[in-house]
């Protein structure tokens, strides 16, 4: 690969914590993202409007996604922890509003003391946009608990990808995950072993060295989505290329 026009040093720096996925289960969607986004009180909850973002969650979570969540959990100890973010147009309020609705239905605890500790963006990005800038998290992790992860929208699936490294690296165990909405097709988090395959077959190792460099972890610890993205690149110095003009657009 040719660097020696491309800056590296667009995202070092703390390093992203990822793991492999291990039979993952499929994320959890509650509403279609049509519904959730033609809603009254959408703009209002995802700008900061608590009760906006309340009546959002309980007006559109059926009786069926709460019982598919139960099922999963199994009975087992677990607590809710939602994406809690800020963005330009200020916080959004409808992941902590869905986990709050969920503990009242499911009878669970809701953690707010692990954040997201950057301000990413995401909302409107392209995937080399949300590739290039991770969201990090921070805040005390219970060694031993189980979680389970409540956003508001799955595309991708790294800003889930990234809050479960970062509460296994601290001691926990993530047993699921739900968003109010999102693409159907990025309900499946965990790489698919035939994907990585192709996308090793691709692009090869080099380009996965430098992403290990880059990131911190290896292509095994990518969501799916986010590995059909690259899979679609022509070459590896194209998905170099993009990634670091994507990341530079933030510092201009």
């Amino acid at each position: 690969m040719d660097g020696e026009n491309v800056d590296d040093s667009f995202i070092q720096g703390s390093p992203v914590l990822r793991f492999p996925w291990n039979g993952f289960p499929p994320v959890v969607i509650a509403a279609t993202q049509s519904a959730v986004k033609q809603h009254l009180e959408y703009e209002a909850a995802k700008t900061g409007d608590v009760p906006s973002a309340k009546r959002l969650a309980a007006e559109l979570t059926a009786n069926g996604i709460v019982g598919t969540i139960r099922d999963l959990i199994a009975g087992r100890p677990c607590v809710l922890v939602p994406v809690h973010a800020l963005e330009n147009q200020g916080y959004n309020r409808i992941p902590a509003a869905f986990a709050e609705f969920l503990s009242e239905r499911l009878g669970l605890d809701v953690e707010l003391e692990i954040v997201q500790a950057n301000v990413v963006n995401h909302t409107g990005a392209s995937g080399w946009e949300r590739m290039s800038r991770p969201p990090l998290f921070d805040g005390p992790v219970r060694v031993g608990s189980n979680y389970f992860l409540v956003d508001d929208f799955v595309g991708q699936g790294g800003t889930l990808a990234n809050l479960r490294g970062y509460l296994i690296h601290g001691g926990g165990t993530v047993i699921g995950a739900t968003t109010l909405t999102g693409r159907a097709d990025s309900a499946t988090l965990g790489l698919q072993a035939e994907t990585l395959r192709n996308l090793r077959g691709k692009h090869g190792e080099a380009i996965e060295n430098w992403w290990q460099t880059i990131f911190g972890y290896r292509f095994e610890c990518l969501t799916e989505s986010e590995a059909r993205y690259l899979l679609r690149v022509e070459d590896a110095d194209t998905i170099r290329m993009r990634l670091t003009e994507a990341g530079s657009q933030e510092h201009d």
